[in-house]
């Protein structure tokens, strides 16, 4: 806890996220020390909590009310609860309780003025979230697992085994709340845990947890180094008319395959999309090896993407009102050469990738 707010530049007033579970209830009992002594490290410190209560279960109300008034016995002011109706969504019941559990504790941080919200993700937690995204065949950003810190949401138990948490509870002489979901086979979170990491370590050999963080750990370093690399070539390259993104599709083809498709993803976002998945970002990127003007291939969030040949391109400035034997290029190809040293109108002798959010044109 000391190491993730000395990380974190030390916030003077922090919401801890408590289920009533071992995991955030420990999260809340080390939270409190740091609260009754009013600092870290010599800066001050306060600890506010929050409850959410989802409303899934019969008798959530007071299991919401039980854990508050712990929390509270514990020295952490104020303590709320707040309760969210959980919709349906195309994603699964655990990816819209989560959504609204997250828009609960945002809402709660704002109103209450503090920096970091805590959560209490273990090491296993760590582990199961890398092995459904081994399962799900998801790419590098998905397997690189929950981060220790991202924006104002900490995790300090990131490194403690979920034995740990439940030896602090008893050490603190807490009784925690196991939610019966937890080992429900509905959820595929629940069997992995229940079921599958059970017998891998049986039949591995002990360790095969810590061996799946390690592995997050250090995907989450070579996520980070590509998603810089990306977002720099993406937008040395981008150029943009009318609502419209598109590239010049040579310095796309030519770009190593683990940029190009994470450059199609960012221009996909860039116009109002939503991130493809790898079979439509195959689809999008299979445009370049087309002949003549391609596609439109489409992306979710109401995104098409279609190539435009250089012969497309040539006809569409003849067809220019007014056009005569030198006639002018589109705006988006001036005669300008930006630092990249592929110039706008370099691009338009090639031909271009575009991308149109659906709703931002007619045609």
């Amino acid at each position: 806890m000391q190491n993730a707010l000395a990380a974190a530049g030390y916030p003077s007033r922090v919401l801890v996220a408590c289920s009533g579970g071992p995991d955030s209830l420990a999260l809340a009992a080390v939270a409190a020390y740091f609260a009754r002594r009013g600092h870290v490290d010599g800066h001050p410190v306060s600890v506010a909590g929050v409850v959410v209560d989802h409303q899934l279960q019969p008798g959530s109300a007071d299991v919401a009310a039980r854990t508050a008034s712990v929390l509270r016995e514990l020295g952490l002011a104020p303590v709320e609860v707040r309760t969210v109706d959980v919709a349906a969504t195309g994603f699964g019941p655990e990816a819209a309780a989560r959504d609204a559990r997250h828009a609960a504790l945002d809402a709660a941080a704002d109103d209450l003025r503090c920096e970091a919200i805590l959560l209490g993700h273990t090491l296993d937690d760590q582990a199961e979230q890398v092995l459904l995204g081994l399962a799900r065949g998801s790419g590098t950003r998905s397997l690189a697992g929950m981060r220790p810190a991202r924006g104002r949401l900490l995790r300090p138990f990131l490194g403690l085994r979920r034995e740990e948490t439940l030896e602090i509870c008893e050490v603190e002489e807490l009784h925690p709340w196991h939610d019966p979901s937890n080992a429900d086979p509905a959820f595929a979170r629940s069997r992995t845990r229940v079921e599958v990491m059970p017998v891998l370590e049986e039949k591995l050999g002990p360790g095969v947890a810590q061996s799946l963080a390690r592995t997050a750990a250090i995907l989450q370093q070579d996520a980070d180094f590509l998603e810089d690399l990306a977002n720099e070539t993406y937008l040395s390259l981008v150029r943009r008319e009318d609502g419209d993104a598109w590239l010049p599709e040579d310095a796309v083809r030519e770009l190593p395959a683990a940029l190009r498709f994470r450059v199609i993803a960012k221009a996909a976002s860039d116009v109002g999309g939503q991130q493809p998945g790898y079979g439509r970002l195959q689809a999008a990127e299979a445009l370049l090896r087309r002949q003549g003007s391609a596609g439109p291939v489409e992306l979710p969030g109401h995104v098409s993407v279609f190539r435009l040949s250089l012969s497309d391109l040539e006809q569409q400035r003849w067809d220019l009102p007014g056009s005569a034997t030198a006639a002018p290029l589109p705006a988006t190809a001036s005669a300008s050469q930006d630092s990249t040293g592929v110039g706008p109108r370099d691009a338009a002798r090639c031909g271009k990738l575009v991308f149109r959010h659906q709703k931002s044109s007619q045609q």
